[in-house]
């Protein structure tokens, strides 16, 4: 089984009939009337499922993006062509809205607890992986701790997220095992940035990731989740 970072103290409690582990760290998780599946949905407004992926993702509006936003001005960067600003993310209006929900759930007190029941469950572990940001990126710190306790809450999923945020590197020495943070390099045929342990690029030739070759989906790959792929290359599409 994956191992995650060992917490000070956990404890375990009970979630239709299964036995979760929770860490009594950053957020507290209450002592009683535990959190039950129906309660915590509602908290989170919903999880997305990317047709190419093998498990969930969570999804926040590609518009809020922080360093994103500037280099979708830029031509030849992997943003000005941002997929997650187009196709079904931009056809259905329903889809920016649950966005925008998620993006301001983040701020609930309640969030970290309520997505660790959801990922817990047995209908999203059982895949035994998860994204984050299948659109979107990390908002602000407290907003990559709240990511940090979740992946610790969620110790059996292996987590993969993306990012541009480039000043998460100085917070990599507190992230939890189980989760691979990938630098997302910033413009086409970019060079891997060779002081983070796990990165993505975007080239013409040479591509790493099957998914083009095996019709558009991961299927049985999990480069992107493993910590002994130092880089994957992505086909510009």
């Amino acid at each position: 089984s994956l191992q995650a970072d060992k917490p000070a103290s956990s404890q375990a409690f009970k979630l239709d009939n299964e036995s979760i582990p929770i860490t009594m760290g950053l957020y507290k998780i209450k002592q009683k009337g535990y959190m039950n599946i129906k309660e915590a949905k509602k908290i989170i407004v919903s999880l997305s499922k990317p047709d190419k992926m093998p498990g969930f993702a969570y999804g926040i509006p590609a518009a809020e993006c922080k360093t994103g936003a500037k280099l979708r001005l830029i031509p030849n960067s992997v943003c000005a062509g941002c997929y997650a600003l187009k196709g079904n993310y931009a056809r259905f209006p329903a889809i920016v809205q649950a966005q925008y929900k998620r993006l301001e759930s983040i701020k609930d007190p309640r969030w970290v607890e309520a997505m660790a029941v959801v990922i817990n469950s047995e209908a999203v572990s059982k895949h035994k992986v998860f994204r984050w940001h299948d659109a979107g990126d990390v908002q602000d710190e407290e907003h990559l701790e709240k990511i940090f306790e979740v992946c610790r809450l969620t110790p059996e999923i292996q987590h993969w997220m993306p990012t541009r945020e480039a000043w998460i590197k100085n917070h990599l020495d507190k992230c939890p095992k189980n989760l691979i943070i990938r630098l997302s390099m910033t413009m086409i045929d970019q060079a891997a940035a060779g002081s983070w342990p796990h990165t993505s690029t975007v080239v013409t030739e040479g591509k790493t990731c099957p998914a083009p070759d095996q019709g558009g989906k991961c299927l049985d790959c999990r480069q992107c989740w493993s910590s002994g792929v130092s880089n994957i290359a992505y086909g510009k599409h």
